[in-house]
């Protein structure tokens, strides 16, 4: 697949020196969807077309919600409902056939049908359940920003190769989150091969290593000044630990940006 090589906003978070530079870019791209969803786009036909089809989850409703525009948010839910009482009803007809069909069967196929997972009306049962979980799973928000995101690691990769100052700024950084990092080593054999690709794994997971342990020392030292016979000593690095430990678990949105500042 080929990728649009955008490397402004890779560099940028770089040098804003957070904990995981891909969660900057994918936070300030979630704020920007989320200005563009609640606004002139809600009346936009292609757009409501997407969002009838696939909705939200359950953070980017609530996010959506939080924004204020209650009507925008209002009508984008109310066509989404109406499609997806029209899934629902064609779902929940077939689930009741499977189950009629399933009732008419003797005592003792029921029993083996259910034993060996082999009844056909019992597996249509399941499909079914499968279909309505979907519909509430599937976020149009969701797939935008990690198509986005998807690019934005391929970027990082190709400007190590690439960029020999971008290398040092990589080499240098507090690494990614856990989920970024994993995101990006299975990148790299996309574009990486031979002493090149060894090259880039060691710088990974030199850098990873180097901070997830920096991070560790840092939130212990929190813990400890809660003793009393630390009290007095400087906090160092440790005031926002748990914040950035959070972060670097499980991504931005394990705490909230607002939240972080406070």
């Amino acid at each position: 697949m080929k990728y649009h090589i955008d490397t402004i906003p890779v560099w940028d978070a770089y040098k804003r020196g957070g904990e995981c530079p891909l969660c900057d870019i994918a936070e300030r791209n979630e704020q920007e969807y989320l200005d563009v969803f609640m606004g002139a786009s809600v009346m936009e036909p292609s757009r409501r077309v997407e969002v009838n089809e696939r909705g939200f989850c359950q953070r980017h409703l609530s996010l959506m919600f939080g924004n204020g525009n209650r009507l925008g948010l209002a009508l984008m839910a109310h066509t989404h409902l109406k499609e997806t009482m029209s899934k629902l009803n064609a779902i929940s007809d077939a689930a009741v056939e499977c189950a009629a069909g399933e009732s008419k069967k003797p005592a003792p196929a029921r029993l083996l049908g259910r034993a060996t997972k082999s009844s056909p009306q019992l597996k249509g049962i399941d499909e079914q359940a499968h279909r309505a979980a979907q519909t509430a799973q599937s976020c149009l928000f969701c797939d935008k920003l990690n198509e986005t995101m998807e690019r934005y690691v391929h970027t990082l990769v190709y400007m190590w190769k690439h960029e020999t100052e971008f290398k040092r700024a990589f080499s240098e950084s507090k690494g990614l989150c856990l989920s970024h990092y994993a995101q990006v080593m299975a990148a790299a054999p996309e574009q990486l091969s031979g002493a090149e690709l060894e090259q880039f794994m060691r710088a990974l997971t030199d850098v990873q290593k180097r901070n997830l342990e920096r991070i560790e020392k840092e939130l212990e030292w929190f813990t400890l000044k809660f003793d009393y016979r630390n009290a007095d000593k400087p906090w160092g690095n440790s005031q926002d630990a748990v914040e950035r430990t959070l972060r670097k678990l499980r991504g931005y949105a394990a705490v909230p940006a607002q939240r972080e500042q406070e």
